[in-house]
């Protein structure tokens, strides 16, 4: 018996879809949610079109007009009446509908949102002469002007005026509103300038290169059939319907694949599933993965012009932009994405052996994406002890020096080129002359938020750190079957009754890697009484318990003797060495006594 199909799957031209919307053709079921998209969105998603990109399909439900299974709602912006009805209802794709509606053919103000959620009105526009170059990143030359077409300061000051068209020529600035049907605006512009014939040129590649992707755009569809049952339709809604979160470079990519016959979900599921074994990769996502390979990739191209003899000045860069990230090809993942995928498993090996164990314990996830890129292009040679030895000194200056927050793509090609360049006989890469670390840092290093606080933690575990009670060294297996986390030395409920400082006593200073079971065994008590405690149980001398204490930088004549201070200002001075073997460099700042000064008011001015 051969099967009903109950869909169809049609391109449909970008100019016509919203004519439909604008007429009530197209329109909403009455479970839809309200539009959400933000300006950023809205950007992203202009962007896209503009360079002919994918921005996934949008699913739709045929509808009879004489039997209408919902209600219809109009899309946002579409000034329909209540008589009129739609041939089609959106299943998915709402925002990007909306989206595009607004800004391109509804005529008027986009109604949006900033970042914080607080409501803008907006006109999208799109720079002509940065359009035009090929450095430039597309989404970065599309930007939004509030409603009356003036950008200004924060006094209030103008700072552009694009509100008449004849200031709209002049700054060289497209209403994207007009993206659709361009005409009177080129002869507006062509005028304005006076027939100029480079104006003229430029305004004629920008209509080649840019606006005909707008009018020549195919939006793909998924069309049910109205012989869909209402129940079919809303489980699909629920499972196909993304509440408006954007497409990710990961997204993109497996539709544009999907061309090709390659399923990149399907590959990725198997990629990641490997990949999480180790528990310090398990916040890996698939863009991080497609970030390494990006990498890999442009540096190969990179290193395959130069070796063509092309000018220095226009070599292609290494990069893992996301408009990099979107131009890989099916070829350059295959080619790489087996060598990353062990890659990141070999970074893991080399984070446990820093005693990073875990992906909540790892300083910056961020920095697995350029490990993963070097180990590959290394290849054998990161097996060496003296490479090693350079990249855990790469690694801890990008931790302690907390150089990986933020916007981080340009530090990833950096490092990739400057480490294999060092680790080749180079100088320095630029994440470790740049890395610093101020003693003031440690007072306010308090909570996992900061990865220098991550870092210092597993850093005491590397260089010796040993358990309490049970005298034994902090490896892989132990870390799991002990339950080992940071606690105080010196407990919270001590220094509270002994008017310690609670910033002090909340410092990494006074924190250390214990197990469970020893840190309820210390309590609330003073380090006198539970040291003794915990040599009568683990039946140890106070001889070994020093010992065990020294491996934790903290010296036991001050711990025994109860004396807050003296141990806080001896175990700073500790840590502070050992930042700087790790780093392979001095820490900067005044003396202890100033450092103190400047901790005390930076953690007055964070408290107010």
């Amino acid at each position: 018996m051969t099967a009903t199909k109950t869909f169809q799957s049609p391109d449909l031209p970008i100019d016509e879809l919203l004519n439909d919307v604008k007429v009530g053709k197209v329109q909403l079921p009455d479970f839809q949610r309200e539009w959400i998209w933000d300006d950023d969105h809205v950007k992203s998603l202009l962007a896209s079109v503009s360079l002919s990109y994918p921005i996934g399909a949008i699913m739709m439900l045929q509808a009879d007009p004489n039997d209408m299974t919902f209600q219809p709602l109009p899309l946002e912006g579409a000034k329909v009446s209540d008589s009129t009805k739609p041939e089609h209802l959106v299943l998915d794709g709402q925002q990007r509908l909306t989206s595009l509606f607004l800004a391109l053919r509804s005529g008027i103000v986009v109604p949006t949102k900033d970042s914080r959620g607080k409501a803008i009105r907006r006109w999208y526009y799109i720079d002509i002469k940065r359009a035009l170059d090929p450095h430039e990143d597309r989404e970065e030359t599309i930007f939004s002007v509030p409603e009356d077409r003036i950008l200004r300061d924060f006094q209030g000051n103008p700072t552009h005026d694009y509100s008449t068209p004849e200031k709209e020529y002049k700054a060289e600035v497209f209403p994207l509103a007009q993206a659709l049907g361009s005409a009177e605006w080129r002869n507006g512009y062509y005028a304005y300038w006076d027939y100029d014939k480079d104006h003229v040129k430029r305004f004629t590649e920008f209509e080649n290169e840019v606006l005909k992707r707008f009018e020549q755009y195919q939006v793909p569809a998924i069309v049910l059939t109205r012989e869909t049952p209402k129940e079919a339709v809303c489980q699909v809604f629920e499972k196909v319907n993304t509440g408006g979160v954007s497409l990710t470079v990961f997204e993109l990519l497996t539709a544009t694949y999907a061309v090709d016959n390659f399923r990149l979900r399907d590959d990725w599921k198997e990629r990641e599933k490997k990949l999480k074994e180790e528990p310090v990769l398990r916040s890996l996502e698939s863009t991080d993965f497609i970030q390494a390979i990006t990498l890999l990739a442009t540096r190969a191209r990179r290193a395959e012009a130069k070796a063509a003899g092309e000018d220095p000045d226009r070599l292609p860069a290494i990069s893992a932009r996301r408009r990099d990230m979107l131009r890989l090809k099916l070829a350059d993942f295959q080619r790489y994405a087996d060598q990353a995928q062990q890659a990141f498993v070999n970074a893991a090996r080399l984070l446990h052996s820093q005693k990073v164990f875990t992906a909540r314990d790892l300083p910056y996830k961020t920095q697995l994406v350029p490990l993963a890129a070097i180990l590959v292009a290394l290849g054998s040679k990161a097996e060496n002890e003296g490479v090693r030895q350079k990249l855990i000194r790469w690694f801890w200056c990008g931790a302690l020096g907390e150089l990986y927050a933020g916007a981080t793509e340009t530090r990833f090609a950096r490092d990739l080129a400057e480490v294999v360049e060092w680790v080749n006989g180079g100088p320095e890469p630029t994440t470790v002359r740049e890395s610093l670390f101020n003693r003031t840092r440690l007072y306010t290093l308090r909570t996992r938020n900061s990865a220098a606080y991550k870092g210092l933690y597993a850093l005491l575990m590397r260089d010796g750190a040993r358990d309490l009670r049970t005298g034994e060294g902090i490896e892989l297996a132990g870390y799991f079957d002990e339950d080992i986390d940071i606690h105080h030395l010196f407990p919270q409920a001590w220094c509270q009754s002994h008017g310690v400082d609670m910033g002090r006593c909340n410092s990494i200073v006074n924190k250390t890697p214990i197990s469970a079971k020893t840190n309820r065994m210390i309590g609330g008590n003073a380090p006198s009484d539970y040291l003794a405690r915990l040599e009568k149980s683990a039946e140890i001398t106070p001889d070994v318990m020093d010992d065990i204490l020294r491996s934790h930088l903290a010296d036991p004549t001050h711990m025994r003797a109860d004396d807050f201070d003296a141990f806080y200002a001896a175990r700073e001075a500790a840590i502070l060495e050992r930042i700087e073997a790790a780093m392979g460099k001095p820490v900067i700042g005044g003396s202890a006594e100033e450092a103190a000064d400047v901790a005390a008011i930076e953690d007055e001015e964070e408290e107010a």
